[in-house]
C-alpha cells in the first residue's frame, strides 16, 4: 500500500458549498469506489491578500489516503473527473496528488506550502516544482489558480504542524469539565496540548469553552489545543478554545 496526499483548492463560489465539502465528498467517493482509504481531512490557511483571488478564506484542503501502488493513476484520474464535474461555476479548481515515499524531496514541498502562507505565488512556480518533484498537479476550470493552493496543502500537511481537521466534535457542553484521558478515548483525538507545547497528563481536567471542539495537526498528531483557564472551574485548570480563537490555526 502507498500513502498519498491529495490536495484540492478553489472548487467553490460564493453560492456553493465550500472546498471542505468538496474534499469530504471526494474522499467518500474514493472509498465507495474502492480506490483508496482516506484519513482525516485538514484545512490549511494560506495568505490572504488583495492580489490573491479567493472565495472567502483562501484555505486549501488535504486528504491523506492509502491505496494500492497500481491504483495511484486511477485515483488521479478519478479526482480530475470529480473536480471537473462537481466544481462550482466560476471556480478555478486545482488538484494535486503526492506519493509520500523516500524518493520525494519533502523539504522543497514543505517550503512551498509555508511560502504560500506568507507570499504571493504563481502557477508557473507551482508547476515547475511539481515537475521537479514528479508530483501530479492539474487544473480543472477557470484560471486554474487552485493548483497553487492544492500543491501548498500537500506540503503543509506533510510538515505535520499546520492545519485544522475538518469537523467539530461535541464531547460535552460548555461549562462542563472532563479529563484528558476521556478526551483521548475518542478515535479522533491523540493528545491535548497547551500553547507552550506542553502535552497534558491523562488526569488533568479540561473545561469546555463551548459545546464543540476542533482538532488541529501538531507534531503529526491530532490534537485538541487548550489554554490556561482564567478562573478555576469544575476543578479544571485548562479550557478548550472558542471558535474565534481556533481561527489562528
Amino acid at each position: 500500500m502507498m500513502r498519498i496526499l491529495i490536495g484540492i483548492d478553489d472548487t467553490d463560489n460564493l453560492d456553493s458549498p465550500g472546498s471542505g465539502t468538496a474534499a469530504e465528498n471526494l474522499a467518500t467517493a474514493l472509498q465507495r469506489n474502492g480506490l483508496a482509504q482516506c484519513d482525516g481531512i485538514t484545512r490549511h490557511q494560506l495568505l490572504v491578500h488583495d492580489d490573491i483571488p479567493f472565495t472567502s478564506h483562501n484555505s486549501a484542503m488535504c486528504i491523506p489516503a492509502t491505496c494500492e501502488a497500481g491504483r495511484v493513476a486511477d485515483v488521479i484520474s478519478f479526482g480530475r473527473s470529480f473536480l471537473e464535474k462537481s466544481s462550482a461555476e466560476g471556480s478555478d479548481p486545482g488538484l494535486c496528488v503526492v506519493i509520500d515515499d523516500l524518493g520525494l524531496d519533502k523539504d522543497s514541498l514543505i517550503s512551498f506550502g509555508q511560502n504560500a502562507k506568507q507570499k504571493i505565488l504563481d502557477k508557473q512556480t507551482a508547476y515547475a516544482l511539481a515537475d521537479t518533484l514528479g508530483v501530479s498537479l492539474s487544473e480543472h476550470g477557470g484560471t486554474g489558480g487552485g493548483v497553487i493552493g492544492a500543491l501548498a496543502a500537500t506540503g503543509l500537511r506533510m510538515c505535520g504542524n499546520d492545519g485544522r481537521y475538518r469537523g467539530w466534535h461535541q464531547f460535552g457542553n460548555a461549562g462542563e469539565a472532563t479529563t484528558v484521558a476521556e478526551l483521548c478515548r475518542h478515535d479522533c483525538v491523540d493528545a491535548v496540548r497547551a500553547d507552550d507545547g506542553q502535552t497534558l497528563d491523562a488526569d488533568e481536567m479540561v473545561l469546555f469553552a463551548e459545546n464543540t471542539v476542533k482538532t488541529v495537526l501538531l507534531g503529526n498528531t491530532r490534537v485538541i489545543p487548550v489554554v490556561k483557564a482564567t478562573a478555576r472551574q469544575s476543578g479544571a485548570c485548562w479550557t478548550t478554545l472558542t471558535k474565534k480563537a481556533m481561527k489562528r490555526f
